[in-house]
């Protein structure tokens, strides 16, 4: 009889299919998401935005994802992944090609609330996913390799979308990569299944993915989840970090454009580097926690550690305003995300190390809803900074120091990372 997780044999990796599913879903988002960014230089000349309609714009679309988001974690803890995540790729689908008929900024943030909503459905599906899928010393790993599509959609992005619209116009091209979602969708219902119910897993596997203790597949309430410290814990250092990622990936091409005279077609090269570092960090912070929990680390000790390091990785982006060589502020940008996803990967397992699988979908949900708010707030400070004062020195120092902050948060809050116990 079996007696230690070690000797249970890893039969069948069909879990990885899985990954490559929650990756491909992850890069289309991103590719749907980034378009506004990639596109504002002609946006905003074409229809004569200001960098504050542009901030109104991305405020509007953080609002409704942070709805979405909350509304989403509950869904699909209680009609699973495989629905919850069909119902917001359509949602996402619709709302993404309808950017191609409208014209003005009110027209704008309604069709991009639409997308907020629909996209806000991928992190807390994914995550439920991988709880799913995977036991807990391979789901920070897991969601490092699937949030890495995020960057690949980024990279994606600059490099498709300027020659989609020198050829065809910006309209088509957001018509064009909406096939994206289709396509994915079609797949996703052809192939993913809960383990249990999966033709393609062995019982080898199915045993290795179920060998953490086993705890109740219940959904549990937001009233109780928003009196456990821990669910602050992963919200409150969401709502750190992820302002910080919008900013990114919201106004980097802007930046790139204004500080160094790149356009439409130049400023591809530049993101396609800094994404491609994003991606490596990515991994790597899935990695190296399970790597120093392989190595007789506490998961407590190896996610926060791992969190600290990225921490001090960012620490150089304070001083990117600054930097005159076009190539030597890509390098410090491209390790100041690739730290951002590192990190993310990390705190995006909390929910799973410290909740039962019925309340998982829910804390993300809760947690992303706050991060989105915090994006809110960030999109308003951002226009009203660069309308202000021109400058994009004040948005750096923000992201300087967000993420130690976000670590002190998450380690006063829950300073063992010792699971939680709660009732349906």
């Amino acid at each position: 009889m079996v007696t230690q997780t070690a000797e249970i044999p890893k039969v069948g990796r069909y879990r990885w299919v899985v990954v490559w599913l929650l990756f491909a879903a992850t890069a289309i988002n991103y590719v749907d998401r980034q378009m506004i960014g990639v596109l504002k230089p002609t946006l905003s000349a074409e229809l004569g935005w200001t960098e504050t309609d542009y901030g109104n714009i991305v405020f509007w679309f953080q609002a409704a994802y942070a709805v979405g988001y909350i509304s989403f974690g509950r869904i699909v803890d209680v009609i699973g992944a495989r629905l919850g995540y069909a119902v917001a790729v359509t949602i996402w689908t619709v709302a993404h090609v309808a950017h191609g008929g409208v014209h003005s900024v009110l027209q704008f943030a309604l069709v991009r609330s639409g997308l907020g909503v629909g996209e806000s459905g991928n992190f807390p599906a994914g995550i439920k996913a991988v709880t799913e899928w995977f036991p807990q010393k391979e789901r920070a790993f897991a969601i490092g390799l699937f949030n890495a599509g995020a960057n690949i959609g980024a990279i994606i992005t600059p490099l498709l979308v300027p020659w989609l619209t020198i050829a065809y116009g910006w309209r088509f091209a957001f018509v064009a990569t909406g096939i994206f979602g289709v396509v994915w969708l079609i797949a996703w219902l052809v192939f993913y299944r809960r383990p249990n119910e999966h033709k393609k897993v062995t019982a080898g596997e199915l045993a290795y993915i179920q060998q953490d203790p086993a705890d109740p597949v219940v959904p549990i309430g937001w009233r109780t989840l928003i009196g456990v410290r821990e669910t602050w814990a992963y919200a409150l250092g969401k709502f750190c970090i992820d302002p910080i990622w919008w900013f990114f990936l919201f106004w980097l091409p802007g930046y790139l454009g204004k500080r160094y005279g790149l356009d439409l077609v130049s400023f591809g090269p530049p993101l396609v580097v800094i994404y491609l570092l994003s991606d490596g960090g990515s991994i790597f912070g899935g990695w190296m926690s399970g790597r120093l929990m392989k190595a007789g680390k506490s998961v407590n000790a190896a996610r926060k550690l791992t969190m600290l390091l990225c921490a001090f990785a960012v620490l150089p982006i304070f001083f990117a305003q600054s930097i005159d060589n076009l190539w030597l502020a890509v390098l410090v940008i491209g390790i100041a995300t690739a730290a951002h996803q590192a990190f993310s990967a990390n705190l995006y397992t909390l929910p799973s190390d410290l909740f039962p699988r019925g309340a998982v979908g829910s804390v993300v949900g809760i947690g992303g809803t706050v991060g989105a708010v915090g994006g809110m707030l960030m999109a308003k400070y951002a226009g009203y900074v660069l309308d202000t004062f021109g400058s994009y020195a004040p948005l750096f120092a923000v992201a300087g120091s967000a993420y130690f902050i976000a670590l002190l948060v998450v380690h006063l809050l829950s300073p063992q990372l010792a699971r939680v116990t709660v009732d349906a």
